[in-house]
């Protein structure tokens, strides 16, 4: 493929590895927000409903803490930054801004459409997930105009509080809480306002549900159509124990298997179980993945002592990721839970040391 064919994300990863930046979640717990500063003025009355908690609100309260986080991660050396829309969608974000009737019983297929047809959440979830672009992109252009260096913005796509391929009710395992078409729909809704806001890629990550992720994918296809615009895309599956299997069964290498009809510039894992546990998962899939690698793993297990909510430190963290790209297995690496700037400065220090992966792709990525 001609350097000219390749997508400005694409000519960097062919050139060094690229940095992500580690948890937004984590640096909003710092600044200890109270329930009047997720409200703001807007949302000041909002009836029923603690807001505090809901990340993606401050898109639209706060802004400004948003961005000052994005402009930390990206000083402190990441190329891409993600939006703040881990559960930007009206499923992932019902539990706070669902104003319709409540269901009585368990939250089932009827509750959910509810949800994902609802206008005034709907147009909500639509502009939290477009002021979230627009928030990074400022981030980005900024931090790139005064360093020279192009900065990206990736369209952050979570998962879900539900999944397809299971039931919630272990005494009906036959249940499913949603189908496919709700989830397209509401992954739909989240994808087209990242793409009109200004994302460079999309990224749908924390994968724990195959069929969760494919109806993401499916999404963004017509996401993409309906906006005309064709950006890469980023996939990373996340493992739930020392298995290697999500919570849906498949191997890291199933997993890849069931996505690359999607034809993913980029795949990887995310989050899980920290970078001691993660270490033979990224090799397997380094050794079987034709797309570029990815691995952004929380800092170390669970920890509620610890101030970030786990354990590892940037001294500790960076050196084990590192020995990743050391290794010859990655072209993305960032953090993800319990990460902070200080974990991402000490991490891209160490990583461009090393050289990328190397990666032969045929398909075009624009």
């Amino acid at each position: 493929m001609a350097a000219n064919d390749l997508h400005p994300l694409e000519r960097v990863l062919r050139e060094r590895i690229v940095v992500l930046d580690g948890a937004m979640g984590t640096m909003i717990q710092h600044y200890k927000l109270p329930e009047a500063e997720y409200r703001g003025k807007r949302f000041r009355d909002w009836k029923g409903k603690d807001l505090k908690g809901s990340l993606e609100l401050l898109n639209l309260t706060r802004p400004l803490v948003v961005e000052e986080i994005h402009t930390a991660y990206l000083e402190a050396g990441a190329d891409v930054i993600e939006t703040n829309t881990f559960s930007g969608t009206t499923i992932g974000l019902h539990d706070f801004l669902f104003q319709g009737e409540p269901t009585r019983g368990r939250k089932d297929q009827e509750f959910f459409q509810r949800v994902v047809d609802d206008v005034d959440l709907r147009a909500l979830v639509q502009e939290i997930n477009f002021e979230a672009a627009r928030i990074s992109r400022r981030a980005a252009d900024r931090v790139a105009n005064e360093t020279g260096q192009q900065r990206f913005v990736g369209g952050s796509m979570g998962p879900l509080p539900v999944a397809a391929s299971i039931s919630p009710d272990v005494n009906d395992p036959a249940f499913r809480a949603v189908s496919f078409e709700q989830l397209r729909q509401t992954y739909f809704d989240e994808a087209k306002a990242l793409l009109e806001g200004g994302v460079d890629l999309l990224i749908v990550e924390t994968i724990f549900d195959t069929l969760n992720g494919k109806a993401a994918l499916f999404a963004i296809s017509d996401a993409l159509e309906k906006t005309g615009r064709n950006v890469p895309l980023m996939i990373s599956g996340t493992v739930i124990d020392k298995s290697g299997r999500n919570l849906s069964g498949q191997t890291v290498e199933a997993s890849l298997i069931s996505i690359a009809h999607a034809e993913p510039l980029i795949f990887g894992l995310n989050c899980s179980l920290g970078p001691d546990e993660m270490v033979p998962f990224v090799e397997e899939l380094a050794r079987v993945s034709p797309y570029y690698m990815s691995a952004y793993p929380n800092a170390g297990l669970p920890d509620p002592l610890s101030p970030t909510g786990f354990p590892e430190t940037a001294e500790i963290f960076a050196p084990k990721v590192a020995k990743w790209a050391e290794n010859g297995w990655l072209n993305v690496v960032g953090g993800c839970c319990g990460t902070t700037p200080d974990h991402i400065r000490a991490l891209t220090k160490l990583v461009r040391e090393f050289s990328p992966r190397v990666v032969e792709r045929t398909v075009s990525s624009t």
